[in-house]
Formats: C-alpha cells, sequence, structure tokens
C-alpha cells in the first residue's frame, strides 16, 4: 500500500501552450495546465459540465517531449505525484501552488480530430 500514497493520474486536455524554462543547471522544465471535465445532472435533471484546472510540471527528457509535441488542446495522460510549495510576489506577497510532478505522460488524441 505505500505506492499508493501519493498518487494522481488524469486524462485531460492541455488550456495553453507550455511554458518551457531552461535553467542555468542546463536542466528543462515544462510547465501547464490541463482540464479534465466530468457531467452530472442536476436537480432539475439538466446535464452539467463540471472542469476542473491542474498545474501540472515536467523535467528534463519529459519537458523536451513537451515542448516537441503538445500545445494547446493536446489531450494527455498523466501520471505523478501532488507537490506543494510557497513563493513571495514582487509585492512580498506569500502564494501557494499545488501541483503534479509527473513521472509519466501519454499523448493521447491529436487536437485536429478533437474537432470531429
Amino acid at each position: 500500500m505505500s505506492t499508493l500514497r501519493n498518487k494522481v493520474q488524469l486524462i485531460g486536455n492541455v488550456g495553453q501552450t507550455p511554458e518551457i524554462r531552461n535553467l542555468e543547471s542546463g536542466k528543462k522544465v515544462a510547465s501547464f495546465s490541463i482540464a479534465t471535465n466530468e457531467f452530472y445532472k442536476n436537480s432539475k435533471g439538466e446535464k452539467v459540465q463540471d472542469t476542473q484546472w491542474h498545474n501540472v510540471v515536467t523535467w528534463g527528457k519529459q519537458a523536451e517531449l513537451i515542448e516537441k509535441y503538445v500545445d494547446k488542446g493536446k489531450e494527455v495522460a498523466i501520471r505523478g505525484k501532488l507537490t506543494s510549495r510557497s513563493y513571495e510576489t514582487q509585492s512580498g506577497e506569500k502564494r501557494y501552488v499545488t501541483e503534479i510532478l509527473v513521472n509519466e505522460i501519454l499523448f493521447l488524441g491529436n487536437k485536429e480530430n478533437a474537432d470531429q
């Protein structure tokens, strides 16, 4: 059971062109968000779509693949773990972020076919 402690698996669509950064160490990091959709019927029987947004981070070879093959609208499946961090804005305000650190990514349908 210890392998189940911090695992996340999602299938969703990329919300914007991934941000790629090259660090001084030579490592590459890609940051992007994906949207997952869930559908349910409300009390009036109407179909309702609930969209959740998830922040995603990949490093190294995976970041290179993201840079090459992923753009807004692309459907991806990811597996990783939740991480939380904080940072300070330029105005001194402390912000908190929860992200999914990806260990595995699978490119699904392409965005050209998503509209059909």
